[in-house]
């Protein structure tokens, strides 16, 4: 699914043809995503002029002086700035159609993504206001971790994916990052050293940034606001590589279950 690099990378490449842009219509083929598309977004948006795009975690946010749009982009959905001439298929579900012939297109095949409204602040909006730090800001560090990890049971795999703790990471970053920093995915959370959590938030915060950089991982139907791929996926080091060989020990890669996903690691250079 989308996860923060992905979001990132779409909302740079949609950022600089929106803001400033005026809403002229709203086009929804299918309002039944994973929460009903507003009905009255339909008179709320046309007229609102896009004032920002800002990302929260896995949210991408486009502020109007009426209220505040929040796209989810679910499970394999995806946001990308057309041409309004180009026709739509049957999973272009919604169109946010701007001033100058362009659209931003949302398409999601299995419709876990959403499309809301609110006119209050949207940071305090029920699906964001218990989000935890941005984990590229100096929020997030690793002081905050060994607070908020010091005893406790739950494994750090699992702990990284709780979106209270940080906000937007996924499956698949999570991996690598354990791998970058040497820490295994089921490891205690609580049993990780300071300076150990403090590699971890390092190697977090590069595997992002690099993934970023790269227009984010194209595992299903992810692309970026203008349609082109992500690349890091050639770069990913023990995710969905059970069975190869380590990058770095050449120690095959192992795969083990944990709760509702797969966790992927090197058993001699993580511990």
């Amino acid at each position: 699914m989308p996860e923060l690099p992905e979001v990132e990378t779409t909302r740079r490449g949609i950022e600089p043809y929106v803001v400033g842009k005026t809403v002229t219509r709203l086009i929804v083929r299918n309002p039944h995503l994973r929460w009903r598309v507003p009905a009255k977004l339909s008179k709320k948006l046309p007229g609102q002029k896009i004032q920002s795009v800002v990302r929260r975690g896995k949210y991408l946010l486009l502020s109007t002086a009426a209220g505040t749009v929040i796209l989810h982009l679910g499970m394999s959905g995806s946001l990308r700035l057309i041409a309004c001439t180009q026709a739509p298929d049957k999973y272009d579900h919604v169109d946010i159609v701007l001033n100058g012939g362009d659209c931003l297109r949302l398409r999601d095949p299995r419709r876990f993504g959403a499309l809301l409204w609110t006119s209050a602040d949207p940071l305090r909006h029920k699906l964001l206001r218990d989000l935890g730090p941005e984990p590229l800001t100096p929020d997030f560090s690793g002081d905050y971790l060994y607070a908020k990890l010091h005893g406790r049971q739950r494994g750090i795999r699992d702990a990284l994916l709780d979106g209270r703790l940080i906000a937007g990471i996924g499956n698949i970053y999570a991996n690598e990052a354990l791998f970058a920093a040497g820490i295994r995915p089921a490891r205690r959370s609580g049993k990780i050293t300071r300076a150990q959590l403090d590699r971890l938030v390092h190697a977090i915060r590069a595997t992002l940034n690099r993934a970023i950089q790269a227009g984010g991982t194209t595992l299903r139907d992810f692309r970026n606001g203008h349609g082109e791929p992500g690349y890091f996926q050639l770069a990913l080091n023990v995710y969905g590589r059970a069975g190869a060989p380590c990058r770095i020990c050449q120690t095959p890669v192992r795969a083990r279950r944990l709760g509702q996903r797969t966790a992927f690691y090197c058993p001699k250079c993580q511990i």
